[in-house]
């Protein structure tokens, strides 16, 4: 009899115990990273819409950041807004509000740099997910993909993007690409290459009325 109680002692622990799962592993975290080089600060207004869109769908646990692409973007004073939602909705939602604050002034204020650093910010959004420990990991990138490294600067190494999601966001075309396609072409095959050859997953969203579909997987 006892033999018998200690058995069904033993697999009611390991049921409580498999049900004891770290939290961290169903949360989402997101960094999503704002291009403001040359004219693209003109198509911010758009990616307010889509921080809107996350605020409301992303719930207690989760996190997001949203970061400036510029000159050097490896570097914390780049990052606009970061918080982890509180598990209270009163508190999740006044962090909510700040968060949108805090996008509504910079967008405001934005100056146009001179330089496109995605890949420092591609480094600091993946610095950013690590911390969260977050098993669900997103780096959206609003931009139009095309890198301009100020001299000085060492980006040619590869960036570990396993069991990250990257997704390109409106992705405009440049004049040049209207003179050859390829060039377009060629910039989103190279950050595939990139992100894929390390363990990410790649998409392009460039019709942003599919905003439904950003932190889900194809």
């Amino acid at each position: 009899m006892i033999k018998k109680i200690r058995i069904l002692a033993m697999a009611g622990l390991i049921v409580l115990l498999s049900g004891c799962s770290d939290p961290k592993s169903h949360a989402t975290s997101v960094m999503l990273l704002l291009d403001t080089s040359g004219t693209y600060t003109q198509e911010l207004s758009k990616a307010q819409a889509i921080i809107n869109y996350l605020l409301g769908t992303m719930t207690s646990g989760d996190s997001f950041a949203v970061a400036r692409i510029d000159s050097g973007s490896f570097s914390e004073k780049d990052i606009v807004a970061k918080m982890t939602f509180d598990d209270r909705p009163s508190a999740a939602n006044s962090q909510k509000r700040t968060f949108q604050a805090a996008i509504n002034k910079m967008v405001a204020e934005v100056k146009s740099s001179t330089y496109t650093d995605i890949s420092g910010g591609m480094l600091q959004a993946i610095e950013f997910l690590e911390e969260t420990g977050a098993g669900n990991r997103h780096i959206l990138v609003f931009s139009d993909m095309k890198e301009e490294i100020p001299k000085g600067h060492v980006r040619d190494f590869p960036i570990n993007f396993k069991d990250v999601t990257v997704t390109a966001l409106n992705v405009t075309k440049l004049r040049t690409d209207n003179v050859d396609p390829r060039e377009y072409m060629s910039r989103i095959d190279d950050w595939k290459t990139k992100v894929e050859s390390s363990g990410g997953l790649w998409r392009v969203i460039n019709d942003l009325d599919r905003v439904e579909k950003l932190l889900h997987e194809d």
